[in-house]
């Protein structure tokens, strides 16, 4: 078997993959699905890791745009993704995957406090970690989380997990049938055009450390491991040589 492109790899998974085509929540068989995708990664020799976000819950900055304080809000949203950390969790271990949830908000109960070191030891003895409640503060998402724990845990690319798009587009493709999507794409560009693949703090964070990004549709099946074998399939975000 040809040895994977990436040996350490950051995937960020969003809240809405969880949700499914139910319209919030948990949906079982996406979690199901997610943690088949993973396994296959991990069956490759792969060191993974991941970032949940919590969108299927909670959304910060809707709370917000309703009266909530932001800070109380982007907490209630931390929340929301040890649940769904928690969920893949059980996912991943009914698949037989030995796994491990990091939290960055103090929950003993039910995940560890997120240890570096640890973290990467967990990842050398091939299990897989979890990294729930974002990166602890408020005004971070999870985007940036899942850019500040790679670089933390040396992960050699950021794959960006979507349910809807198979990559960055120079419009929507969910309205424009004409947009056209990137196979490679400069991170400057990516910023300068406002294309929607992360938010700025998170995409000017790679940018600086030079760690590539893949984003993908993780709902069309065999892709991630398609790209952990070296293939060409979504699009592939890397500096200027």
């Amino acid at each position: 078997m040809a040895e994977p492109r990436y040996r350490r790899v950051m995937l960020k998974i969003s809240g809405e993959s969880l949700k499914g085509d139910t319209p919030f929540g948990i949906d079982p068989t996406a979690v199901n699905y997610l943690s088949e995708q993973i396994g296959e990664a991990v069956e490759l020799g792969v060191e993974v890791s991941v970032v949940m976000g919590g969108g299927n819950i909670w959304r910060g900055e809707a709370a917000e745009s309703r009266g909530m304080d932001r800070a109380t809000a982007d907490y209630a949203g931390m929340l929301a993704t040890i649940i769904n950390a928690l969920a893949l969790q059980d996912g991943l271990e009914q698949q037989g995957i030995d796994v491990r949830t990091q939290s960055a908000l103090q929950m003993q109960a039910v995940a560890e406090p997120y240890i570096r070191r640890r973290a990467i030891r967990h990842l050398e003895k091939g299990r897989v970690v979890l990294f729930a409640a974002g990166t602890g503060n408020p005004y971070m998402t999870t985007d940036t989380a899942s850019a500040l724990r790679a670089l933390e845990i040396n992960a050699n690319v950021l794959l960006m997990a979507k349910n809807n798009v198979d990559g960055v587009y120079d419009s929507d493709p969910n309205e424009n049938p004409d947009a056209v999507r990137f196979e490679t794409l400069d991170y400057m560009d990516a910023l300068s055009r406002r294309l929607d693949v992360m938010d700025s703090t998170a995409l000017s964070l790679c940018m600086d450390n030079q760690l590539p990004i893949v984003v993908f549709n993780v709902f069309e099946p065999g892709t991630m491991a398609n790209i952990l074998n070296g293939q060409t399939v979504g699009t592939l975000i890397i500096g200027r040589d």
